[in-house]
């Protein structure tokens, strides 16, 4: 009797997990070589999304009839970031005397708007970088020792032989698979307008950041001159208080020997109070001024500091209403910045239409696969993808309708900043004229107040007249010291207000203020 012993059974045993890892092997390969369709980076609609906070100058005029001559209210309107700042004192240690350029060094270091604008600088820097990330090659590597077990029925493998037994599983076995990978993009244009459109974000954002430097030391500048003007009213309303109280002092005198009523010696009295009073007030608005300041510098929220410097009166630079408008067309960086944006919004539509071109990537792998490190074989792969975009359901046509809007909000508020530009140089040439001419006006009304007031105490030393006319020329003197205060801190205001306008407030403010 024969006796007959099989061997396909083995020899199936072996080929069948080979034909399966052939076929994951085949299909982890075709995944990896296709490619992600084309697609455009929107970006937002308007191109002042990120901007926040503003520095003004402001000078309007007072409302209703006055005995003043003073007829302008110089403000500096701070909103937004640009009234705080990060702490300063820990990188630049502070000797508790603060001059004009130490502070607008700490505001540009430490100001919140200068350090948030900073910060966009960065962002967009990486988002560009991220942005060509796309372009260049992306090279990985791993290594991976798997154990597995497969089940045939489970991968759907049903195969039924009459006299072979199949098994329904195949394992365990293992294998060790060293490898690195490369993916290039060889003609994307829709990658490449992406990243041009990130480059002039990233240029935006720079130049946005040179204009809120601008508006630090417009900001920083207003309120130390604010300062400033603060503590000359303190020292007027204190040489009026000491007037007041020789006049006071005197109308006593006069009148224990009987040439003059009490009622004249409780009017003295009164004026003495008063001045009194107004001494502490602006005391108390020196202090919160200084306070103000100091959250713009990143110095402690405190007035336990001095001022160093002073900014007396200095006529305005030479500089006509055209040239300082065609220096700004050509300067300002808010119009640069705005200008970015609409090369952005343009390469961004671009983008969106290569959408329809073909693109085609290279990918590939080398390395090293076996049971065991002494058995590894070396393997690699390569491959060439071409993508042909027939129809993605509407996308592109929904992504150009996108950019285009983006487009036209970002043309539309190019030409709303040229506006602003001309409207804030012609702004600030008014207010210089009008600045210029209320400091002459306020001197020439000083000097006849003194003189009234000297004419008039000699009346009274005579006993012409009873001391009324002397407590109101005192207090026409007061408020002609506090006119001449006034017009030149507005004088100040408008000079920086023209070097912000014409983009010369960081580098040339030399040139418009007088710090001694």
């Amino acid at each position: 009797m024969n006796h007959r012993k099989t061997t396909t059974t083995p020899i199936l045993r072996m080929r069948v997990p080979a034909v399966v890892l052939c076929l994951g092997t085949l299909f982890i390969l075709s995944r990896a070589a296709q490619s992600q369709t084309p697609q455009a980076t929107p970006l937002p609609l308007s191109g002042r999304t990120g901007q926040s906070g503003s520095v003004t100058a402001v000078e309007s005029p007072i409302a209703g009839t006055t005995t003043s001559v003073d007829t302008i209210n110089p403000t500096v309107q701070v909103q937004g970031p640009f009234s705080g700042s990060a702490s300063s004192t820990a990188r630049m240690p502070f000797s508790g005397k603060l001059s004009l350029r130490e502070a607008i060094a700490r505001g540009l270091n430490y100001n919140l708007g200068a350090v948030g604008q900073s910060s966009a600088v960065r962002q967009a820097q990486g988002q560009s970088q991220v942005a060509r990330s796309a372009l260049l090659p992306n090279a990985s590597g791993y290594l991976a020792e798997t154990l597995q077990q497969i089940s045939l029925t489970a991968e759907g493998l049903r195969i039924s032989i009459p006299g072979i037994a199949i098994p329904p599983t195949i394992g365990p076995f293992n294998n060790i698979d060293l490898r690195g990978s490369l993916t290039q993009s060889i003609f994307d244009l829709s990658a490449w307008n992406n990243y041009r459109s990130s480059r002039d974000v990233f240029r935006a954002s720079k130049f946005a950041a040179r204009d809120a430097r601008e508006m630090v030391v417009l900001a920083v500048c207003g309120a130390y001159l604010q300062v400033i003007a603060t503590k000359e009213r303190v020292k007027s309303a204190h040489a009026q208080l000491d007037t007041a109280t020789a006049l006071f002092q005197q109308t006593q005198q006069k009148r224990s020997v009987g040439l003059v009523p009490q009622i004249d010696v409780d009017r003295s009295e009164v004026e003495e109070l008063t001045q009194q009073q107004r001494v502490i007030s602006l005391e108390n608005e020196v202090a919160k001024q200084k306070i103000i300041l100091a959250r713009m510098t990143g110095l402690p929220p405190s007035d336990e500091y001095d001022l160093t410097d002073d900014v007396p009166f200095l006529a305005a630079p030479d500089l006509s209403f055209e040239d300082a408008l065609k220096q700004a067309f050509e300067c300002r960086t808010d119009i640069k910045a705005a200008e970015a944006q609409v090369h952005a919004a343009e390469h961004t539509l671009a983008a969106a239409r290569d959408e329809r071109v073909p693109s085609l990537t290279v990918n590939g792998n080398y390395g090293g696969i076996g049971t065991n490190p002494s058995q590894v074989h070396t393997t690699y792969f390569g491959a060439a993808s071409l993508n042909v975009p027939i129809w993605l359901g509407g996308r592109t046509e929904g992504e150009i309708t996108e950019a285009k809007a983006s487009l036209a909000q970002r043309k539309a508020e190019l030409e709303d900043t040229r506006s602003l530009v001309e409207s804030d140089v012609r702004n600030a040439f008014l207010d210089l004229r009008a600045a210029t001419s209320q400091v002459e006006v306020a001197r020439r009304n000083l000097q006849v107040t003194r003189e009234t007031l000297e004419l008039t105490r000699q009346r009274f030393d005579a006993g012409v007249t009873d001391n009324v006319e002397v407590v109101q020329a005192q207090e026409s003197l007061t408020s002609a010291e506090l006119d001449v205060i006034n017009s030149v801190f507005a004088h100040n205001v408008a000079k920086l207000s023209l070097a912000r306008s014409i983009a010369s407030a960081a580098d040339s403010l030399q040139q418009f203020l007088s710090v001694q």
